[in-house]
């Protein structure tokens, strides 16, 4: 697993099938302006990137460590069409270059986040046939509700499921219309992170899983920035564990890694970060290093409890995904150390 996949626009710019690169933010109207930012902080790019050439030495790792599954939460509209919503910030990636997917041979993306409808329903719909026809699952997002809260299945041997959900919270600028309805498409947004709602979701989930399964509850949820854990994100993960509804909480939405926890045996990722971006250049938050990110592998005993649990750090340089530097994973392990310390709050 990891964070946020954030491949729209210098990300999508440096590949093979660029879309349109114009956008509606204050203060950039090129997605091309990135990839200058980028090449000022790195150096230059000699794009077109090949998919490979993104991933870099992700690749590597992931042949090295073989997991039985690959999952991403997909923070980028794919599509070419729809209209831009009136936010800001608005991500998309162009359909042609779904191979940056697969190369990575993913299986699932989650798309319960605050960017995938960026371009509104037209451009949620392509990005579902897009993922669809690429042979790549999806999960927390849909034609309407019914698909959205739908879970996203994976086989774990002969006689066991991997059952994956994923949902949004308002704290991560989830819009209220982008719920998914009876009859219209958008995404599985929580009303809240209370004690209803996860009695809630915990009964739906329930509902479907067999003893033998496994499941993995995604959330988009927090704001970008910031090592604090709210109590209701905590209260929220161990209410689902408590009710035997998930074996692993993965938390994200924060643009850097945060605090792991382990309850009753199950894993609770608080913010996993973002594996890929394009801040490469962009000021204001150095100090929380947004080009690390972490790609994580939880090894899960029959029951569901964690067994092991591996951390790779990377870091993104000129649009890339490389292994981090040793000096990168010293001040990587001195933050974890410090955010998942016994008692610790901020």
């Amino acid at each position: 697993m990891c964070g946020d996949l954030m491949c729209g626009r210098g990300i999508d710019q440096v590949l093979h099938h660029p879309g349109a690169p114009q956008l509606h933010e204050p203060f950039v109207r090129s997605a091309r302006d990135y990839v200058r930012l980028a090449e000022q902080a790195s150096g230059p790019i000699q794009a077109p990137l090949t998919d490979a050439a993104v991933w870099g030495e992700a690749l590597a790792i992931l042949e090295q460590r073989r997991p039985q599954h690959r999952i991403v939460n997909l923070e980028t509209a794919i599509t070419a069409g729809g209209s831009p919503e009136a936010k800001g910030i608005n991500y998309r990636m162009h359909p042609d270059n779904i191979g940056l997917l697969r190369t990575a041979g993913i299986d699932v993306c989650t798309l319960a986040n605050n960017h995938v409808l960026d371009w509104g329903a037209a451009g949620l719909l392509d990005t579902l046939a897009t993922l669809a026809g690429a042979g790549i699952a999806s999960v927390g997002a849909g034609v309407d509700a019914q698909a959205a809260w739908r879970p996203a299945e994976l086989r774990l041997g002969d006689h066991r499921r991997l059952l994956l959900y994923a949902c949004a919270s308002p704290c991560s600028g989830v819009p209220a219309h982008w719920a998914a309805r009876a009859h219209t498409p958008g995404i599985a947004r929580l009303d809240a992170l209370c004690a209803a709602q996860a009695l809630t979701l915990s009964r739906h989930i329930n509902a479907r899983r067999a003893c033998a399964d496994a499941v993995i509850v995604s959330i988009h949820w927090g704001e970008n920035w910031g090592y604090a854990i709210p109590d209701a994100q905590r209260a929220f993960a161990h209410a689902l564990i408590d009710a035997g509804a998930a074996d692993i909480v993965c938390g994200h939405s924060s643009h850097h890694a945060k605090g792991i926890e382990v309850h009753r045996g199950r894993l609770i990722l608080y913010g996993c970060g973002d594996l890929l971006n394009d801040y490469e250049g962009i000021g204001g938050h150095e100090a929380y290093r947004a080009d690390l990110g972490l790609m994580v592998f939880p090894t899960l005993a029959e029951d569901g409890a964690l067994r092991a649990l591996e951390l790779v750090p990377t870091r993104l340089r000129r649009l890339r995904i490389e292994r981090a530097t040793a000096a990168d994973c010293t001040w990587l392990l001195a933050t974890l150390n410090r955010e998942c310390a016994p008692g610790h709050r901020r």
